[in-house]
């Protein structure tokens, strides 16, 4: 069975910024991702080396929504930034937080909106027709 397993040092090589992350939350992310881009031999996606980089771009994501890269491990600020100041440090985004799947979910981090962006061919429609018999 052709199934990417997940490969911590390969990950933090391509996506540097989660070196202090653990390799079992990384892991757990990266399961995570495959509930969006199925990760069996019957993913949209057959090639294996395209594939690992797809679920990379979304452990990514998950990791980053999930509040990894802060220094206290909660979410960052996720949205189109509204408002700011610089007295007193304030900031303001708008949005409301979108469901998971959807494209204004993806487009919540720069892994996701790659993803996004890359995988539009598969998810749009497909239509085969079955061959005419006489």
């Amino acid at each position: 069975m052709a199934v990417v397993t997940f490969d911590a040092s390969g990950f933090k090589g391509r996506y540097p910024e989660f070196a202090l992350a653990s390799n079992a939350t990384l892991s757990a992310c990266f399961d995570e991702s495959g509930l969006y881009l199925s990760n069996t031999d019957a993913s949209p996606v057959q090639d294996v080396t395209r594939r690992k980089l797809l679920l990379w771009m979304l452990t990514a994501h998950i990791a980053t929504i999930g509040g990894i890269l802060s220094a206290d491990g909660k979410p960052l600020p996720v949205g189109r930034m509204s408002q700011a100041s610089e007295g007193s440090v304030s900031a303001s985004f708008e949005g409301v937080p979108p469901t998971p799947g959807t494209g204004a979910w993806f487009q919540q981090t720069q892994y996701g909106a790659s993803f996004w962006q890359v995988t539009s061919s598969i998810r749009g429609f497909r239509y085969f027709a079955n061959a005419t018999r006489y």
